[in-house]
């Protein structure tokens, strides 16, 4: 019993530490203490950050802010279990309005770079013209057997003022399962030419896997990487690869969008083999794993860059989380790429 009551107290300090961050329990930090409970966090409390302090790393020629915004919450692309509204309710938040203070925001905070959908860089576009912005743009294409079709968006997006274009994971991880791997190398070759760093994204293991083993020449990875210690994580009899691209389970605990990276571990041990830049996404599983547990995990074990889903109220605190588990950073084995 004092073992539990030491762990519950460990817990409490890590979720309620961050001074001048919130000093009371949310609704969902409560919920989060009793499925963790027993469950070390990852990280001590945050500090206040001074304004440029965010480290920064290199894709190809491009310097990138090792934390950057993700832009599902734009796009309005929720992955929210089963709660049918969130979708529609980050839609109404997120006018251009508010868009164009979100990346306000970001910019402010040392974020110089955000991953979007080709729609949502159009709000972009519109976001630097009016505003000033500076912000760099990483957005996915369509990888595409129709070579001129997969040509025309990449021309299109670069003109628009694509920083860095990789190919959409879903799509991706469809050619992977199809044995259509040499879509993926055309679709590096064409965004290569046209000046710009080209990357593959990817839920599954296996496309990353493939990619390296025929010899695709990516100039970097978008693959997700998340631990499994959250309270609607798929239990480990139950996960299926692919799972994302098939039917949802009738089982309670089998896959209901609840889950992107399989097998961590495995993640982990294959990506210290690839030397090139890797961009963790989905380190949060979606919302369910809070930033001061998921930024140190992901930095820890090898991601060079974290993508985070961040509406306007977390850039602050999530900047400095980030920040801080790069500075406290050890035990890392793979190398900065």
């Amino acid at each position: 019993m004092a073992e539990k009551s030491d762990r519950r107290a460990f817990l409490n300090r890590t979720l309620l530490g961050a001074a001048g961050l919130g000093a009371a329990y949310s609704f969902e930090e409560k919920i989060l203490l009793n499925a963790l409970e027993g469950q070390a966090a990852e990280i001590g409390p945050a500090k206040a950050e001074a304004a440029g302090s965010l480290p920064h790393g290199k894709i190809g020629n491009v310097s990138i802010s090792r934390l950057f915004l993700g832009g599902n919450l734009i796009g309005g692309w929720a992955h929210s279990r089963d709660l049918m509204y969130v979708s529609q309710l980050f839609k109404a938040y997120n006018t251009d309005a508010k868009i164009f203070e979100t990346l306000e925001i970001a910019e402010q905070h040392g974020i110089n770079t955000v991953l979007i959908d080709p729609v949502s860089q159009n709000v972009v576009e519109r976001y630097k013209r009016q505003r000033g912005g500076k912000i760099q743009t990483m957005v996915c294409i369509h990888p595409d057997a129709d070579t001129g079709q997969m040509q025309r968006e990449v021309k299109d997006l670069v003109d628009k003022g694509a920083t860095l274009l990789y190919t959409h994971g879903e799509l991706t991880d469809g050619h992977t399962r199809a044995d259509r791997v040499h879509v993926l190398a055309k679709a590096m070759e064409l965004i290569q030419q046209q000046g710009v760093p080209a990357g593959i994204g990817s839920h599954s293991l296996e496309t990353p896997m493939a990619c390296e083993r025929q010899g695709v020449h990516a100039d970097f990875y978008v693959k997700t990487l998340h631990m499994d210690r959250y309270w609607s994580a798929t239990p480990p009899e139950k996960r299926e690869e692919w799972c994302w691209y098939k039917p949802q389970s009738s089982e309670h605990d089998g896959f209901h969008d609840n889950m992107w990276c399989l097998d961590a571990e495995k993640t982990i041990s294959f990506m210290e083999t690839v030397k090139k830049p890797w961009v963790a996404f989905k380190v949060m599983a979606a919302g369910a794993i809070p930033p001061r547990m998921a930024f140190p995990y992901a930095f820890r074990h090898g991601a060079d860059f974290v993508v985070a889903g961040m509406f306007d109220f977390h850039i602050a605190e999530d900047v400095q989380l980030a920040a801080e588990a790069l500075r406290k950073l050890d035990q890392r084995k793979r190398e900065w790429c």
